[in-house]
């Protein structure tokens, strides 16, 4: 999938680039398999504002994917591969035999009139297959992978990302994570074989406000420019430093740099080998 970089005609031109994959359907997506997406404006229930940089934007139908894969020993047949302005990985629209449709998301090398399966007694290697962890062959790449058997996968789901199985050993599979992180996971979880699509979205260049507001974000505005009611960083005459003996602050007063925000009493801890960039638990 080529990266189409756009001639700096405008201001706005200058920079800005967009993915071209001529593998993508055109076609609409299956009605059935999508949902109306309310816009909340980043409020709650209370109509205050709870979460900033959110609002507006394009209207969009949320695509109802398969996340859990548990239509075992059925083989399905990728009807096409669709855009999904939901998520930044590209999406497969699956025909299974018994007539069923499901959408999954499309590993890298998924291509349209592929056949995938689940299974958790067979296994055959092939992208866009489902196994259970004890399955695969170590070093295989996967994604979609669950936390707890059962529930879904949760884990390696936006584009580009893949999970790298080390070991399986006694009930778990030790996985390294995109980050680094290396844990474990019980071996009975299901997983994608392969990478996640569409890696090169990373690259791409939006260029101007107008496609950020098109995707719903909003501006962010430093804390520099405000006044000191409106944020710890505002107040002052011209470009001043924040003033902070202790480090920045985010807009609620809390420490915003070099502070850990992970609970020391998750349950997961027990879990994790190693954390990401080589430090230890």
């Amino acid at each position: 999938m080529p990266i189409k970089i756009y001639k700096p005609i405008t201001p706005g031109r200058r920079g800005m680039s967009i993915i071209v994959n001529k593998e993508l359907g055109k076609n609409k997506p299956l009605k059935g398999l999508t949902r109306i997406k309310k816009n909340k404006g980043g409020r709650g229930n209370s109509g205050r504002i709870t979460v900033r940089h959110q609002g507006g934007g394009a209207r969009r139908r949320i695509r109802l994917i398969d996340f859990k894969g548990d239509k075992f020993d059925i083989p399905a047949t990728v009807v096409s591969l669709e855009y999904d302005p939901n998520r930044n990985a590209n999406i497969a629209l699956l025909n299974y035999v018994d007539g069923e449709k499901r959408y999954m998301i499309a590993p890298l090398g998924l291509a349209k009139g592929d056949q995938v399966i689940s299974s958790i007694k067979n296994f055959k290697l092939g992208a866009g297959n489902r196994f259970t962890l004890e399955m695969i062959p170590p070093g295989t790449v996967v994604n979609n992978v669950e936390i707890e058997p059962g529930k879904g996968g949760k884990l390696a789901r936006a584009a580009g990302n893949g999970i790298v199985i080390q070991v399986v050993a006694g009930q778990y599979a030790q996985l390294k994570m995109p980050s680094g992180e290396i844990r474990l996971i019980p071996k009975a979880c299901l997983a994608t074989i392969g990478q996640v699509s569409n890696q090169e979205f990373r690259s791409v260049n939006w260029g101007k406000a107008g496609r950020m507001r098109n995707r719903g974000i909003r501006p962010t505005v430093r804390g520099k420019a405000m006044n000191p009611v409106d944020h710890p960083h505002g107040g002052g005459e011209g470009s001043n430093p924040i003033g902070l003996k202790k480090g920045p602050k985010n807009v609620y007063g809390k420490k915003a740099m070099g502070v850990k925000t992970r609970r020391s009493n998750k349950v997961s801890n027990k879990l994790i080998i190693s954390r990401r960039k080589g430090k230890r638990k």
